[in-house]
């Protein structure tokens, strides 16, 4: 008889210390997805602060106008309202016939030849 009691105490001292240890491995696990989620959110987060984002985007069949900013050129799309893009190119850096155009809204057609401008424009 004290055998029955031993080998049912022994089977219900396994059965505890494995619901110890899988309760311990569940409640690591979670805490692991918890570190890792607020780190994808902090990175997120920092990622989101350090780009520059413009108001507007751009459709196929957009075109784009050059204008002047605080002393720097910035696209803005068709309505003349939206900013597209922010540049780094000075007004003052470029000759003075373009610097009249940007004043008054230069206007490009395509996105292709934006980029050209801002590529030979840009420092």
């Amino acid at each position: 008889m004290k055998n029955k009691y031993g080998i049912g105490f022994l089977l219900f001292l396994i059965l505890v210390v494995f619901g110890i240890t899988c309760a311990y491995q569940l409640s690591l696990n979670k805490g692991k997805r918890e570190i890792q989620a607020e780190i994808n959110a902090k990175e997120q987060k920092e990622m989101n602060n350090t780009s520059v984002a413009a108001d507007g985007q751009a459709l196929k069949d957009d075109c784009y106008y050059l204008k002047e900013l605080n002393g720097y050129v910035v696209v803005y799309l068709s309505d003349k309202k939206t900013v597209y893009e922010y540049t780094d190119i000075s007004l003052e850096g470029l000759p003075e016939n373009l610097q009249k155009e940007i004043q008054n809204g230069k206007y490009i057609e395509t996105s292709e030849s934006l980029y050209g401008f801002l590529e030979n424009y840009s420092s």
